[in-house]
């Protein structure tokens, strides 16, 4: 199956990247939400990013056209017909397979649906549909824009042919698709990511080092584009904590379990950007204060 639409569940920072980058590539694109105001402040984000990549010459078409490829919508039934629907809401179980669910009452018998989870087991998703062949996890990395690799992981169901159209669609989009032949928790990525970055965290609450210092050291000296801590503003401190969470319950590896100083931030609310304070504080248009 050649992908040419598809449906966005879920507005937020990963949902409205992978919406812009499908839209970029030629897809149409159903960006769905449970509030139209969550869904107005995704398009703002999306025409804002495509437009600065018009002005920098990167993209062929103008910022219309591609915006043009987008519709909202806060129900599931505008999505009938889709090719391939893709779940990217917030890391909770209980709340992925309720989408998986109605997804599955809703869609075409023949579209595939994806899961954006970066440790969430896809085979746990699609047991709750009737169509676990044609669950596929397709989890991007933040910032999706910019960053090219994308998994794409089986579950125990998952057909060889539902791997390999997320595969090409990876493709289509213009990203690298790193093939995940077993359904384990947390993937490739983050299985050797997030040690590292738990690892950081250990390192600042024992004052070994400053979060700018590490986040520097990595830049300079492991060819990072961005810090650990930058990265970890960006995504939310509640989104890594989630999924750490998520992997030390499905493993029980306590390598996976969350530092003290990272639950005691998500505990006050200090979640990265979009709270105005997590490891760095933030002026009100998001951009870093100067410490």
């Amino acid at each position: 199956m050649d992908i040419q639409n598809v449906m966005i569940v879920g507005s937020g920072l990963m949902g409205s990247g992978i919406a812009q980058v499908c839209a970029q590539a030629g897809i149409s694109v159903i960006l769905n939400d449970v509030s139209q105001p969550a869904l107005d402040k995704a398009l703002k984000t999306i025409e804002w990013s495509i437009g600065k990549l018009v002005e920098k010459g990167k993209l062929p078409e103008p910022k219309d056209v591609i915006m043009s490829r987008i519709i909202t919508s806060c129900g599931y039934e505008s999505g009938r017909d889709v090719d391939l629907a893709i779940e990217a809401i917030y890391e909770n179980m209980e709340l992925k397979q309720e989408v998986f669910r109605k997804l599955d009452q809703t869609c075409d018998s023949r579209t595939l649906i994806a899961s954006n989870t970066s440790s969430i087991p896809i085979t746990e998703l699609a047991a709750v549909t009737k169509r676990p062949e044609q669950v596929l996890g397709i989890h991007f990395f933040s910032p999706v824009p910019m960053m090219q690799a994308v998994e794409v992981i089986k579950g125990v169901s998952t057909s060889d042919d539902t791997a390999m159209t997320g595969k090409a669609f990876v493709k289509k989009i213009g990203k690298e698709p790193i093939m995940v032949n077993r359904d384990v928790a947390g993937f490739v990525i983050n299985r050797i990511n997030f040690p590292s970055t738990i690892e950081a965290m250990d390192l600042v609450e024992h004052g070994v080092a400053t979060i700018e210092d590490i986040d520097k050291g990595l830049r300079l000296a492991a060819g990072r584009k961005m810090g650990i801590f930058e990265t970890g503003d960006m995504v939310g401190l509640d989104v890594t904590y989630g999924a750490m969470m998520s992997m030390y319950h499905e493993t029980g590896d306590p390598r996976f379990y969350p530092p003290l100083l990272l639950r005691r931030k998500v505990k006050a609310g200090q979640l990265g950007r979009k709270t105005g304070k997590g490891w760095y504080d933030y002026n009100p248009d998001g951009t870093r204060k100067e410490s």
